[in-house]
């Protein structure tokens, strides 16, 4: 059977859902691939380029900074799925001026995505915000913060559906980033120094999480039973909510990327960088390498 590595950086349905649903529901095993799922949060650079990653955030990131040439054949969705949340005096993005802000380092995918929605809010992220830089996690702290005051709001993960966390604690969601940045963040990547793109492992593999999706998209009670693996604290009413809100209306059916949407985000995260963009999304998100059902496969 062939074998591919598959890192996740993040915790949370954003990043692990496609992919645990194509392992759970046996589909890498119907392509003939082993996948063997790997927890990359802590590796560097270099020990994630020698497999294939879920976060095309970090890869675009790395492609921008490291001159690495990450290449994506598969994308879930443009919405990064990150929320704003707040203390109950908070109702907007704006009122976030002077106030205490957890958040994920600027030089990371989610801390720049957080950046780029302050300034387009009329927030400067270095004056206006006293920004806390944290690890990313399952955010517990940031909750713990959020009741004891000692920060106003914080930028929190796919962990938790935020809008029944803030219900249930008097919070509230300021923003849900997918609506203000939109960039394909979660897939399939790799470095073509180290897997090739021709890998048939990593071609089945892309078969089996465009599967996956088409299963999310198409299926809700097998991917609200899937995503209830991811939220414990949740009831099943309140993971469909969460699944009709922003899995549901986000996530691709097929794996394509738009490249509208990439071209613009590229130039977008580069300007944030202070770095010069030198490839287009065509470059990036070669979603075409892998063939669509009833398609051959491009040469």
């Amino acid at each position: 059977m062939q074998t591919l590595d598959l890192a996740y950086v993040g915790r949370g349905i954003h990043e692990e859902l496609v992919a645990y649903v194509a392992d759970q529901e046996d589909y890498y095993a119907d392509e003939g691939v082993h996948v063997a799922l790997r927890d990359g949060c802590g590796w560097d650079i270099e020990r994630l380029r020698r497999g294939a990653t879920i976060g095309l955030g970090r890869a675009m990131f790395s492609r921008l900074t490291d001159h690495i040439p990450w290449t994506a054949l598969s994308v879930n969705t443009h919405r990064p799925l990150f929320w704003f949340l707040g203390r109950g005096d908070l109702t907007s993005l704006q009122d976030l001026q002077g106030r205490r802000l957890a958040v994920h380092h600027p030089l990371t995918p989610p801390g720049c995505f957080a950046r780029i929605v302050l300034r387009r809010n009329g927030l400067d992220p270095d004056r206006d915000v006293k920004c806390v830089a944290r690890k990313p996690g399952d955010y517990g702290l940031d909750l713990r913060g959020l009741r004891k005051g000692s920060i106003d709001a914080a930028l929190v993960g796919s962990t938790m559906a935020p809008e029944q966390v803030a219900a249930e604690e008097g919070f509230q969601v300021l923003a849900f980033v997918g609506d203000h940045f939109q960039i394909p963040t979660v897939g399939v990547a790799v470095d073509p120094t180290h897997v090739p793109l021709d890998t048939p492992a990593l071609h089945a593999a892309v078969r089996a999480n465009r599967r996956a999706l088409r299963t999310i998209r198409e299926h809700p009670e097998i991917a609200v039973t899937h995503m209830q693996a991811f939220l414990g604290r949740h009831t099943p009413d309140e993971v469909r909510h969460h699944y009709d809100q922003f899995i549901a209306p986000y996530y691709t059916d097929d794996g394509q990327a738009d490249l509208k949407i990439g071209d613009a985000a590229i130039n977008t995260v580069a300007a944030e960088l202070g770095v010069t963009a030198e490839f287009r999304a065509a470059e990036v998100y070669r979603t075409d390498l892998v063939a669509a059902d009833g398609d051959a496969p491009v040469p």
